[in-house]
């Protein structure tokens, strides 16, 4: 669901009640206020001075909490430099947070996106998708993806199957739409879920599974550029196979105006763990963004704290049964914090995950497109799968840095 959360937006609004309470209005329409959690300067022109209205510290820092007062005597200037005039539709030319390309952040009685109701982002949109829908604007909405881009508005533009180096000819038993992964495995938004696999997309129990251990499709291609990746710490003899029965959904999304960054919540299964620790059978779940982030060796932004990408030797398999893995001379001690119950019912168990991670990264010019490129693929061959999950992709209005850390408290 693209939404703040309503403890963030409830601990903005006591922020900006608490400044507020100290602030009085000052000629150009700003606030003179000794706190440290007063309106922050983002505006331009008008009789709102410089003021935005948002918060500035605390959890939700960012969130428009009052409409500035404004003078809008000459409609075709753009005085907030977000791109909008009073004609082209800006309901509030001074300040930045409200035009229509801006998301309407719930809960705080504004409209920003200036279409005439407030709070009204579309939300929940997963409930009737079909487990085998092929229109890959489905597998957008199950991750919460519920708006689709209509000029000058931000949202999907286009979502569509293919192979992990962009070629034609996905598999459609590799791509589907869960109601979970297993029983204790739940959605992190709505009541669906978006899977692709190197295997089946499928939990044990539904139509057209296969398990795991013997799902070969028969195909190689390419891969994203600049991979598959060696892993240092396997030494210069290891060297990771072909790829295998790849799968890729590419999104390009207009990004909100007023939005700094993104997030999406990633779970990986493999059947690579306990044995092919350091071999050729290393295969990959990557998230692949365009433009590439600033500092950034490539695009893909869901790795480790060592910048490996999500696979048998990155360091966030914590699903599994504690033990040293792999084959001499490559062991590994994995402690496996997170226990073995969010295997149970997916047709890995034996196996591991890393359990939900959340993967957050920079909108570095908001308002323009991005290409997401969510991709898994076996290597070395075909027989052993791989499993990605993904959920609650939503935009947030601060601005974060590349990172995929564990979900605190998933659902």
């Amino acid at each position: 669901m693209i939404l703040v959360n309503q403890w963030r937006l409830g601990a903005a609004i006591l922020l900006f009640f608490a400044a507020a309470c100290s602030a009085t209005a000052n000629s150009s329409g700003g606030l003179d206020d000794d706190s440290s959690s007063s309106s922050s300067n983002a505006g331009a022109g008008g009789s709102g001075g410089n003021v935005d209205f948002t918060t500035t510290s605390g959890a939700g820092a960012g969130v428009l909490m009052m409409e500035p007062p404004c003078d809008d005597s000459d409609p075709t200037l753009d005085q907030d430099g977000d791109g909008f005039t009073d004609n082209e539709g800006d309901c509030n030319d001074c300040t930045p947070q409200m035009n229509p390309g801006a998301l309407d952040y719930p809960g705080n009685g504004i409209d920003e996106d200036c279409n005439g109701t407030d709070d009204d982002n579309p939300t929940d949109c997963d409930g009737p998708l079909a487990l085998t829908s092929s229109n890959g604007l489905d597998a957008a909405r199950a991750m919460g993806l519920c708006k689709m881009s209509q000029f000058p508005s931000w949202g999907v533009v286009s979502a569509q199957y293919l192979l992990a180096d962009g070629a034609p000819g996905a598999d459609t038993l590799g791509h589907g739409i869960l109601s979970g992964f297993g029983p204790n495995v739940k959605p992190q938004e709505g009541t669906k879920l978006f899977a692709i696999s190197s295997g089946t997309a499928r939990q044990p129990n539904d139509p057209g599974y296969q398990d795991p251990v013997g799902v070969d499709k028969n195909y190689t291609s390419g891969a994203p550029t600049g991979y598959p990746k060696e892993f240092p710490a396997c030494g210069p003899d290891v060297t990771t196979g072909e790829p295998h029965d790849s799968i890729m959904l590419r999104l390009e999304i207009k990004t909100p105006t007023n939005s700094k960054s993104f997030a999406f919540n990633v779970n990986m299964y493999t059947w690579e763990f306990p044995v092919y620790i350091c071999s050729e059978f290393n295969d990959f779940l990557v998230a692949m963004l365009s433009p590439i982030p600033q500092g950034q060796a490539d695009g893909n932004i869901s790795f480790d704290s060592q910048g490996n990408p999500l696979s048998v030797n990155a360091g966030f398999l914590e699903v599994c049964t504690p033990q040293m893995a792999g084959t001499p001379p490559w062991t590994k001690n994995f402690p496996c914090l997170l226990g073995t119950s969010q295997l149970s019912g997916t047709g890995f168990e034996g196996h591991a995950a890393t359990g939900w991670l959340q993967t957050s990264a920079p909108v570095e010019s908001p308002g323009s497109n991005i290409t997401v490129d969510l991709a898994v693929w076996d290597s070395g061959d075909g027989w052993l799968d791989t499993t990605g999950l993904f959920d609650n992709f939503r935009f947030e209005v601060e601005e974060t840095p590349t990172v995929t850390k564990p979900v605190e408290d998933p659902k």
